[in-house]
Order: structure tokens, then sequence, then C-alpha cells
């Protein structure tokens, strides 16, 4: 974060970004530093934190690190909810259908609006899986194919709205903290302290499962009501972050497998995982606005480098499998 500040077109020291938070510096950089850099980094940093401890919970519950809200499609559900609100609550949609939307748009605000719709497609995945929602790998695929499908949606809307509407859904899809300021921090930086505080208690019930769920039920865990409640925490998470930023791929899904090496432990730790995805979305932005010649969503960055993990963790499961 403090390079993410200090960086840039016009560079500044860490003294005189310290002088200007006691309310000193010149007034150009106190624009670069308060209007321009400071809202964009610590937004960087609060979704990073809540994508990477959304990521954390989903694949220790499934107890598969192929389990996380860009696979299972908690990202996308969130995502088509974003762009419908986008779109329809404009002038683009017309009619009382936009009169409509523009209502949900203004009681719930675009986070709102990305919860409500994370949470639908994760009780629709909830309800399609039924009787082997036991068997993680078959709630993936489900996962899978509601991502697909979801997907499908969002290119739909996208055709079928106008075109300034379009190209603003469509920039919002890339997955960017471009213009970002600190009316954007909120939600996701109360989210992810929120997760932070309570993640004790959350450690201690995934410890309990990770034995197995019948060694968990024996030593007194109702399971499959803290299995809901990790993965509605991690579903507001991952929604909140991606109705602050648009859905930036590959961090909740690398992010908590990194954590778990540097923790050498046998699943991710949430905290930790919090702060490397933190480092990490706000590494990724500063390498797109000082190493790139030109300007890329910081979405492209972190899927570019996320992908080759991805491969690599399919290769080594079916090696394991082998």
């Amino acid at each position: 974060m403090a390079l993410g500040i200090t960086l840039g077109d016009y560079p500044l020291t860490l003294t005189e970004v310290l002088t200007v938070f006691a309310g000193g510096g010149t007034a150009i950089e106190q624009k670069v530093v308060l209007d321009l850099r400071l809202g964009r980094a610590v937004v960087g940093a609060a979704v990073g934190a809540c994508l990477a401890f959304s990521g954390a919970l989903t694949q220790t519950v499934a107890r598969n690190p192929l389990a996380s809200p860009d696979i299972l499609g908690i990202t996308n559900g969130a995502s088509l909810a974003a762009v419908a609100a986008l779109i329809l609550g404009g002038a683009g949609a017309g009619g009382t259908l936009s009169v409509g939307a523009e209502a949900m748009v203004s009681s719930l605000g675009v986070p709102g609006t990305a919860v409500v719709g994370a949470l639908l497609i994760a009780a629709l995945i909830w309800f399609i899986a039924g009787p082997v929602r036991g068997d993680m790998m078959s709630l993936v695929l489900i996962g899978v194919g509601c991502s697909i499908l979801l997907s499908a949606l969002t290119t739909w809307l996208l055709a079928w709205a106008e075109l300034d509407r379009a190209a603003e859904a469509r920039m919002w899809l890339t997955g960017s903290l471009n213009g970002r300021d600190l009316n954007h921090a909120w939600a996701p930086l109360v989210v992810s302290l929120l997760a932070i505080a309570a993640a004790g208690w959350l450690a201690f019930q995934l410890a309990a499962l990770s034995l197995g769920e019948a060694t968990a039920h024996v030593l007194g865990h109702n399971v499959r009501i803290t299995q809901m409640i990790q993965l509605l925490t991690a579903v507001i998470l991952a929604a909140v972050a991606v109705s602050a930023a648009g859905p930036i791929g590959f961090i909740a899904f690398v992010t908590p497998q990194i954590a778990r090496r540097l923790a050498g432990t046998a699943t991710p730790p949430l905290v930790l995982s919090a702060f490397c995805g933190a480092a990490l979305l706000t590494g990724a932005d500063l390498f797109t606005r000082t190493v790139v010649p030109w300007e890329l969503p910081v979405g492209v960055v972190t899927a570019f480098f996320g992908a080759p993990v991805l491969l690599y963790l399919i290769i080594s499961n079916n090696r394991k499998v082998r």
C-alpha cells in the first residue's frame, strides 16, 4: 500500500505522504495522495482480503483446493446481479422494469444487489445438489455448470443493453481498481474486518470439520449449521468484493494455497490468507500502473498469473489420485 501511494506518474516520498496525512503538503500532493491513490490502495487491500478469506473458507469446507467462489459460480452470480443493476437501473431498459430495477438499486445499492445475487445462486446450487451435498466434487461440478450459465446470461444482458450502459458494465466486468476511491472502500473494509474478528471461531469450527464430519459430530459440532454459516460468510465476502471492484479472478483461488504453503498447515489459514490476498491484489495493481506500458485492469493481470497455478493444482491432484 505504501508503494502504491508513493509510486506513479507523480512520484512521492514516504515522508511527503506522511506530511499530507498530517495536514501539510502542497495542493497537488494532497490531490494525488488523498483523491487519487489512497482510496485505490485501500480498496485493493480490502477487496483482496475479502476474496482470499472467502476462498480459504470454501476450500476448507469443501476440502478441495479447486473450490473457490470463482469456480463455484458465486462470483458470477454477484456479477450478473451487479451488471443487471447497472444496465436495468438506468434509462437503457425503459418501462416498469427499469423503474423496479432502479428502485432496487437505490434501496440496496450495487453492493447489496450483488450480495442478493450471490446468495440466490448459492441457494440454487445448494438446492440442485440435493442428496449429493456431502460430495463436494459434485457440488463443484454443479457450481461450474451454473457459472457457465450465468456467464451466458451476463453476455446476453450486455448484448441487449444500450451501447453506453453495455460499455460501462463491460469495463466493470474486467475487474479493475481504476477510479476507485474511499467511497468504494467502506463495504469491503467493514466485512473483511468483521470476518477477521470472527476468524477465531471460524478456524475452531474448521479444525473440527477437517477431521471429518463424523468426528466433528462426535465432538459436539452441528456440522450442517456450521457449514452453512461458513459458506454464507464466504458468499457475502465474495459478493461485496465483486460489487466494489468487479470480478477479479483467481485471488480467491490462488491466495489460500499460497498462505497454506507459507504457514505449513494442512488447510488454508484464514487471517494469513486475508493478508496475503490484500498484498497480492495491491501488488498486482501496482504492477499494472508502474511496470506495464499501458494501464491494464488488474483482473487481467491476476488471471494471467493465476491460470498457470490452476493448471498446476489440477495436474498435481490428478497425480495424487493415480
